[in-house]
């Protein structure tokens, strides 16, 4: 059996350092290529040496969501459905509820006017569920839309807890869930596009098969599977970018198809390695915290950027005012994580536990009371 070496904690060091360089893709590719009106003219060509790689940071979220096909199934073995749910609750919550709060204060509250979404303030508190998309609402920030295809990855995952998480059982899924998404794809609609997600269902399927190689070692199979979804990978990614380069042309998002090709070929390849256990040695204390931001940078960046690029431009260069917004980005993520997030979710996990044993039992019991010990919800594995 092929495991990799976990932090003391339970996570997996080597993939919060995935997560975090999937940040910084998102990162990179929205401050230098895709802000165009943040910056008041195209990115690209304020930083034409680095946009042809920073718009392959578009496929950052693709990243997330491999890691999160691995990570979620690790998280779900051995474990019920109401315990998996609260998990969810407590890791994604938080820092999107701040991040909401933030955007609708940002424009609301200062004269930013960039990547303005023109919600109500009804549209804003349902941004807050996080189901808004579902009820045709605009996202008050455009990273949520990979929030929205999290949420449907865990509603069926669900299911396949209801029928039991075992290996055999495992691998039916991701086969039927597989061929579902390919019939989704070909013969299009909206509910089945809803239900089976076929852009990014090779993504999730990949991060399982990933994950089921790692706990009982590699097979003819599951190794078939991890093939059929990069090359299913490699169709929905370039057509992605495609359609991107399209909307905005070549000039704006100046990414080749063969680049496309390659940086979804380095995804799978960085996943099976970590898989297999090859990326075991990359133990550094410093990953845990740079997994621990990843989320509030994913979700942060983009306000962060909005209200600081427009003033910074009047004095400095693009690249120095890049760096100046980048590093707080980061800090501020980081302080986020660390005075917000982290307590929000010190607070929330001991409640929403004894909430759930006062409803299965009737009344309040010390088992209801705060594991010390259970970190099974900062096994992050969204952004």
């Amino acid at each position: 059996m092929n495991r990799s070496v976990a932090a003391s904690d339970g996570r997996l060091a080597e993939l919060d350092l995935l997560r975090f360089l999937a940040a910084l893709a998102v990162m990179a590719f929205h401050y230098f290529v895709a802000f165009k009106s943040v910056w008041g003219e195209r990115p690209a060509s304020l930083f034409p040496e680095i946009a042809p790689l920073a718009g392959l940071g578009i496929l950052g979220v693709e990243l997330f969501f491999v890691i999160s096909g691995f990570v979620i199934l690790m998280s779900v073995w051995d474990r019920g459905i109401g315990r998996f749910a609260m998990s969810r609750v407590v890791r994604l919550y938080p820092a999107y509820w701040l991040s909401v709060l933030a955007v609708a204060a940002l424009y609301g509250w200062t004269s930013a006017t960039a990547l303005d979404p023109k919600l109500t303030p009804g549209e804003y508190l349902l941004n807050l569920t996080m189901v808004q998309r579902g009820a045709g609402v605009a996202d008050a920030n455009g990273v949520y839309w990979s929030l929205w295809a999290e949420l449907r990855f865990y509603v069926l995952i669900a299911v396949l807890m209801l029928i039991g998480v075992t290996l055999k059982r495992c691998m039916a899924f991701m086969g039927v869930w597989l061929a579902a998404s390919v019939l989704a794809g070909w013969i299009g609609g909206e509910l089945m596009d809803l239900l089976f997600m076929p852009k990014y269902a090779p993504y999730f399927i990949a991060g399982m098969a990933l994950y089921l190689i790692h706990r009982f070692g590699s097979s003819v199979l599951l190794w078939g599977f991890v093939v059929v979804c990069w090359a299913l990978a490699v169709l929905a990614a370039t057509t992605r970018v495609a359609g991107r380069t399209q909307l905005v042309g070549p000039e704006a998002m100046p990414v080749q198809e063969w680049s496309v090709v390659a940086a979804v070929t380095v995804i799978f390849v960085l996943m099976a390695l970590m898989a297999v256990g090859a990326l075991r040695k990359l133990r550094w204390r410093g990953f845990g915290p740079l997994g621990g931001i990843t989320y509030p940078l994913y979700l942060f960046h983009t306000p962060v950027a909005v209200l600081m690029v427009p003033s910074l431009r009047e004095g400095m260069s693009p690249w120095a005012a890049s760096i100046m917004v980048s590093v707080t980005a980061v800090a501020v993520s980081y302080l986020i994580y660390r005075l917000a997030e982290q307590p929000l979710q010190r607070l929330m996990r001991p409640r929403l536990r004894a909430s759930a044993k006062f409803r299965r039992s009737g009344r309040l019991t010390p088992s209801a009371l705060p594991d010390k010990g259970d970190k099974s919800s900062e096994k992050a594995s969204v952004p």
